[in-house]
């Protein structure tokens, strides 16, 4: 073995000794995954690997090492998400090793993290989700009106579904516009719903016996009961009726689900002049970044109706 394959040697085992210790640390102090420390590890070594290339440890590794990495991913073709979480593995070891003076600086505070740039959700115009409306009301019988209802009230009052399957019968008050949901982690909130809503839910608990185990009123607690195993009718259930509906109102299925109704609803509404903070309570959303996801999608539908609809643009299309 010559001097400088020793040498080499030597530091790759300095570089395996920080990752096992981070590993060990991420296992025992935060609980890790099996996944994540496997996913961490790779990365690690991968990026070790290459900072020895270049004459580095991780001890000694700085930031023009982990800018040049990245370079290498995105040739590679990584996709910025993937980049992403991989310099979110280098933090975290860097600031590990900076609190625990195996360095005395940490090479990953100063780089940006790959932007990402979140798909924008599906969606559905106002005329088609009017469609599906009108496709509900041909549906006859105590389905009829229990679809209807549940229809009315997801989009009025832009719930997730599983806040819709789980309503109790006591969070619609008679005659009231207002509907009591239950959302993530338990937080309470209040839904306003439309005049349409309020009668289609009036219409539909005229005939809510119907789904009861034994017509017992007094059976279930839920609004939308069943006989299933939960007690309420189950949100695949009610994504796959809406898949009907959209065959009727001739719309392709794979365009509407439960989540395209909430996404709908938001949408339909910042188009409509809500504000951004008004929304977000209605959503049910703890960080209003997540609302702003609809801002995009608001912008990008006014600027197909410009570009399709204005005088100016249609000229300009024809060559005058």
């Amino acid at each position: 073995m010559t001097a400088k394959s020793a040498s080499k040697q030597s530091l790759s085992t300095i570089n395996a000794r920080l990752i096992e210790a981070f590993l060990e640390m991420m296992a025992v102090e935060r609980a890790a995954a099996a996944s994540t420390l496997k996913n961490y590890g790779r990365d690690l070594e991968r990026f070790a690997g290459f900072a020895l290339s270049r004459g580095e440890t991780l001890e000694t590794a700085g930031a023009e090492d982990i800018a040049a990495w990245l370079v290498v991913l995105e040739a590679d073709g990584i996709g910025a998400s993937t980049a992403a979480l991989k310099v979110s593995a280098l933090r975290q070891f860097f600031q590990f090793l900076y609190a625990e003076g195996a360095r005395a600086d940490d090479p990953s505070a100063i780089i940006e993290r790959p932007k990402t740039r979140r798909p924008l959700p599906k969606v559905l115009t106002s005329q088609e989700v009017e469609a599906l409306f009108e496709a509900a009301a041909k549906t006859k019988g105590a389905a009829g009106l229990r679809l209807t209802a549940m229809l009315e009230i997801i989009y009025a009052a832009g719930l997730r579904v599983s806040e819709l399957v789980s309503l109790p019968l006591a969070a619609i008050r008679r005659g009231e516009r207002m509907v009591l949901v239950r959302g993530k982690g338990g937080k309470e909130r209040m839904a306003p719903l439309t005049q349409r809503a309020v009668d289609a839910a009036r219409a539909y608990l005229a005939q809510r016996k119907t789904f009861l185990p034994n017509k017992n009123a007094a059976a279930s607690p839920w609004l939308f009961p069943s006989r299933g195993k939960s007690g309420h009718i189950s949100a695949a259930r009610f994504a796959q009726l809406l898949k009907d509906l959209a065959v009727v109102a001739g719309i392709e299925p794979s365009r509407v689900s439960p989540h395209v109704l909430r996404h709908a609803f938001a949408t339909h509404l910042l188009e409509g002049g809500v504000d951004l903070r008004s929304l977000q309570q209605m959503l049910g959303h703890a960080d209003i970044t997540t609302t702003e996801i609809y801002t995009h999608i608001a912008q990008d539908r006014l600027k197909d109706l410009v570009f399709s609809k204005h005088p100016l643009a249609k000229k300009q299309e024809k060559g005058d």
